[in-house]
């Protein structure tokens, strides 16, 4: 299927299926005419690709984890667990957390300044 095609398939922009191909995360045949050219599976990879950004993973982080997922889901992928891919998103979660303990901070410390009128 052309970009397009895929795009109306997954509701995502073609630009943003550019990008999830710059970045290592679909891969595209060319057509003799230079068209993109993506298979059926392209709809769940790029189905899982949202997940996976919805759940606040970088597509850096996305290009490894990627083919660690398996099944037909597209709403909850299933994993091939191994030991790197489980340090992996361990670490991820620790960052996230972390950044919601600075957020907190930084939310007290405003509300403070704010003076009841």
């Amino acid at each position: 299927m052309l970009i397009g095609e895929l795009s109306k398939r997954t509701g995502v922009s073609t630009r943003l299926l550019r990008y999830y191909e710059e970045q290592g995360l679909l891969t595209a045949d060319r057509d003799a005419n230079g068209y993109r050219s993506y298979g059926d599976a392209s709809v769940l990879t790029v189905r899982k690709i949202r997940v996976l950004l919805g759940a606040g993973l970088s597509t850096e982080v996305i290009r490894f984890v990627l083919p660690c997922t398996r099944g037909e889901r597209d709403d909850q992928p299933e994993f091939s667990w191994c030991v790197e891919l489980r340090e992996l998103l361990d670490r991820e979660l620790a960052a996230m957390d972390d950044r919601i303990d600075d957020l907190q901070r930084s939310r007290s410390a405003l509300a403070g300044l704010i003076v009841p009128s």
